[in-house]
């Protein structure tokens, strides 16, 4: 290995883990400090500012201590800054970790992180009709949306109350027309219907196709309130309309 290469190496396992692993020779230790502070603090704050309900919850010293194990034992691919929360998110559900935390801290994080991914999502509808026949014509969906399937009503965690058993929730975060980030909470069928829409079918053919997969006695019948269903996902914004 060459003497810059061993150099680097030593350099990122100290940055990652200054406390148990030493500086390189020949840096002096004052700039090494303010430079580990620079980057810890700096990767932290992206995770701060995407789970304030995470952080309330374990408390700044947890807290604290969970951001320095992801920053020294997650290997990260990406070199983009924004992408750091949705590392931290894949951390929680794929790493495993010695300080205990809630069973739900993982799928929280996940719906906090779906939040700011819904904010920022580059996601522009293509050409629709916001008045068209959803039963008729092929349903657009808002493309700016994240589904969150969980075991935990993650919606509902908050300083005041905590799960104590499993309640499996599916959550539609996404993003309306005054760019504001929103959130509907759907069933197992809804989220069936959805699955179809998104495959290009008219409201018609996916309740149609609903039915069958339901053995449904009465098709007819869930046509009824297929209409009533998407004209409500259309008011919330979930669905834009039908495709041009």
């Amino acid at each position: 290995m060459l003497a810059f290469q061993k150099f680097q190496r030593d350099l990122a396992q100290h940055l990652r883990d200054p406390h148990h692993t030493r500086r390189p020779a020949g840096v002096p230790a004052r700039r090494m400090t303010v430079y580990n502070e620079l980057l810890f603090n700096n990767v932290c704050g992206f995770v701060d500012s995407c789970f304030p309900v995470c952080r309330q919850l374990l408390g700044e010293t947890r807290w604290r201590r969970l951001c320095r194990t992801f920053y020294r034992d997650w290997p990260s691919h990406t070199p983009w800054f924004r992408e750091i929360p949705r590392e931290f998110v894949r951390y929680l559900s794929e790493h495993h970790i010695a300080q205990p935390l809630p069973v739900w801290l993982a799928d929280l994080a996940r719906y906090e992180w779906a939040e700011l991914a819904v904010d920022v999502m580059d996601a522009q509808p293509p050409a629709h009709d916001p008045q068209g026949n959803m039963m008729q014509a092929s349903v657009l969906i808002n493309p700016a949306r994240v589904d969150v399937v969980s075991p935990w009503p993650v919606h509902r965690i908050g300083p005041d109350w905590q799960p104590r058993k499993s309640e499996p929730t599916i959550l539609v975060v996404f993003r309306d027309a005054q760019l504001d980030v929103q959130f509907t909470e759907i069933n197992a069928v809804t989220a069936h219907v959805l699955s179809l829409l998104d495959q290009g079918l008219s409201g018609q053919q996916a309740f149609a196709q609903l039915a069958a997969d339901m053995n449904h006695p009465d098709p007819q019948a869930l046509m009824g309130f297929g209409q009533q269903l998407l004209i409500s996902l259309r008011e919330q914004g979930v669905l834009l309309g039908t495709r041009t």
